[in-house]
């Protein structure tokens, strides 16, 4: 005897799955940003050109592919930006103020970085405080504390001398430093973001976490009614973005040698865009960390491509506004037909 397919079942064909795809309108901006920038400047479409925007692009895609993962989960994380200079400085100040080896340096500013998004969650899920309140709150009081503290142990707001620091020259190989393509030095940060985004991804498609994080964003209240950790998953993501500061504090702080205390303000609004021009919902509960480090990908081409091309720098905020309401309108486009599809 032949059973009726379910229709609940129905296959979904190949081009039906892309369109419905939340990275979709990120790859098609991609596409048309390069070509646009490449049409018009050599040196942007070079081996040398694509390393030089690519460099931006992998700080930024660090960053945004977590919080993008927490934008899934529902929530904000304003202190983001400030954290990655809580880290550097952390490091910097430690290796040169107090005589550690840059990797103990490192593993006190990875505590502290946890401890700040474990606090952030907590404060979260126990009090139901919006998150972002909640981080604005932690943003101020990071602001306060790196300016603060840098003031009273160097006199000014700049901490540096790193290099001369025990430990620094592997250290600065491992996070900082740059491999050579085909001639073409590439920075391994392209690397950290490479594998930080192949496992955020591995964990939104392929693990039980992944549906947590999709079914907290969706609808908290009935995750926890089909036994979802709601709030163990909202922790975790907040420190997963506490994580991901680290490093880029840590990166940039090898880099240059040197961390201001003010750096990193700011640049939270900068990782939220990149995530919603990835394909991410305000709402939660839809999105990808492909297409979110797809929407690094156009800040940093759009970043250097405006400099290759000799425009004034400040259209680089005009396009990211633009670029911020096209994906929003485009992203509403795709989830609605995406809702189309499945019913």
């Amino acid at each position: 005897m032949t059973v009726a397919a379910d229709e609940r079942v129905a296959r979904v064909g190949m081009a039906r799955r892309l369109l419905i795809r939340p990275e979709l309108g990120a790859v098609v901006g991609l596409v048309v940003v390069f070509v646009f920038f490449a049409a018009q400047s050599p040196v942007f479409r070079s081996p040398d050109g694509i390393a030089n925007w690519l460099d931006p692009a992998a700080t930024l895609g660090i960053m945004a592919v977590a919080v993008a993962l927490l934008m899934i989960g529902g929530e904000f994380d304003l202190s983001a930006g400030v954290l990655t200079g809580t880290s550097g400085l952390i490091l910097v100040t430690l290796a040169t103020r107090f005589g550690f080896n840059v990797w103990p340096a490192m593993l006190v500013g990875l505590v502290v970085a946890l401890a700040v998004g474990l606090a952030n969650g907590l404060v979260v899920t126990r009090t139901r405080l919006p998150s972002f309140i909640v981080t604005l709150g932690t943003f101020l009081m990071l602001q306060g504390v790196n300016l603060g503290v840098t003031k009273a142990i160097t006199g000014t707001v700049q901490v540096s001398g790193l290099r001369r620091a025990e430990g620094f020259e592997v250290a600065n190989a491992v996070f900082a430093g740059t491999i050579d393509v085909g001639g073409t030095s590439f920075r391994v940060a392209i690397l950290w973001w490479i594998v930080v985004t192949a496992v955020a991804t591995w964990v939104l498609m392929r693990s039980r976490a992944g549906n947590w994080i999709f079914a907290v964003g969706g609808n908290e209240q009935a995750a926890r009614a089909v036994g979802v950790p709601a709030a163990r998953t909202k922790i975790a993501l907040f420190m997963t973005t506490a994580f991901a500061a680290w490093l880029v504090g840590s990166i940039l702080a090898l880099r240059y040698t040197s961390v201001q205390a003010n750096i990193g303000i700011g640049q939270e609004f900068i990782y939220i865009i990149a995530a919603v021009i990835g394909g991410c919902l305000l709402t939660g509960g839809y999105g990808s960390a492909i297409g979110a480090a797809i929407g690094a990908v156009i800040f940093g081409m759009a970043d250097k491509g405006i400099v290759f091309l000799g425009w004034d720098a400040d259209w680089f905020k005009f396009f990211l506004g633009a670029m911020l309401l096209l994906a929003t309108l485009a992203n509403r486009l795709v989830r609605r037909y995406a809702e189309e599809v499945r019913h």
